[in-house]
């Protein structure tokens, strides 16, 4: 699988498989996310996509417990996220739910998902949601520290608009490596609002979370009904299914957008690699979009 350099020492895999919602299946024991990650691993999917606050707390050690005892640690790359603060588990204290981009919060939530996840050091880690009330001074000198300490090998944001990651970049000495924003076939506005061409602008590579619209393509909603049936067409006429269409949508753009796919179903994650294989020219990428907007490009 083709890989993506976000620093020069730390490459990702194209598609990432994300852990959002790994404890809502019906079997969270250590084996069955071994078998998941092995899934992934078959297609060359290395990357594995976490956050703190996923499962209630509760996801980042569900993964330290599949990966105790293996030898896969050394196979995949960790990219977990923090700064959400949420009144539940270790932070069942909090009366209101609110972002914490300061020091004292970025170093305990590092500490703590080093511990769950049974590992010496994690190879990304972002800021998971811009904080409006961030001393982005103190924020950017914590993430230098982390990566200066090895605890971290690379650093970035998610859901970060163009000045709020300027606005921290001016603060550091290390580079921030890449932007987790929300992008699909239905989540399309970052291609024209500046969110894409802010990061393709300066080559930093893109993840895109929710790259299925949160199954939106799949149900019946009327608001979606042009755009299935346009990526339904397109798939009866190329041999692949729905899914791989709207993934392999957003690979052909020349952002090096990395989909974060999200399933608990083994066979599905099995597949997540033939959207590589799905034909997608310039007209056909236009068709799928104007299906979107719902009408022809001006």
């Amino acid at each position: 699988m083709e890989r993506i350099n976000i620093t020069r020492d730390l490459a990702l895999s194209r598609l990432i498989y994300g852990m959002w919602r790994v404890l809502d299946d019906s079997d969270t024991s250590p084996e069955r996310i071994r078998n998941k990650l092995d899934a992934c691993l078959d297609q060359g999917i290395t990357t594995i996509d976490q956050a703190a606050i996923y499962g209630g707390y509760q996801a980042e050690s569900a993964l330290g417990d599949a990966l105790e005892g293996t030898h896969l640690r050394d196979k995949i790359e960790i990219v977990t996220k923090c700064g959400i603060v949420a009144p539940s588990a270790r932070h069942s204290g909090v009366r209101v739910p609110h972002y914490d981009s300061s020091r004292a919060h970025i170093l305990e939530s590092v500490d703590y998902s080093l511990m769950a996840m049974r590992t010496d050091y994690i190879d990304l880690l972002l800021i998971h949601r811009p904080d409006p009330f961030m001393n982005h001074d103190e924020t950017g000198a914590t993430l230098d520290a982390l990566v200066f300490s090895g605890k971290v090998r690379a650093v970035g944001v998610s859901n970060f608009k163009p000045h709020d990651w300027s606005l921290l970049q001016s603060a550091m000495r290390t580079p921030l490596s890449t932007n987790q924003i929300e992008l699909s076939v239905v989540a399309h506005h970052g291609f024209t609002n500046g969110d894409v061409a802010f990061h393709q602008m300066n080559d930093t590579p893109i993840m895109a979370w929710s790259p299925l619209a949160g199954g939106a393509l799949f149900g019946d909603d009327p608001a979606t009904a042009r755009l299935r049936q346009a990526i339904s067409k397109f798939a009866v006429r190329t041999g692949f299914d729905s899914g791989a269409v709207a993934i392999a949508w957003l690979l052909a753009h020349p952002a090096k957008i990395m989909p974060i796919m999200g399933s608990n179903q083994i066979s599905r994650i099995k597949s997540f690699s033939q959207a590589f294989d799905v034909p997608m020219d310039r007209e056909a990428w236009f068709d799928i979009y104007t299906s979107a907007l719902g009408h022809p490009v001006p």
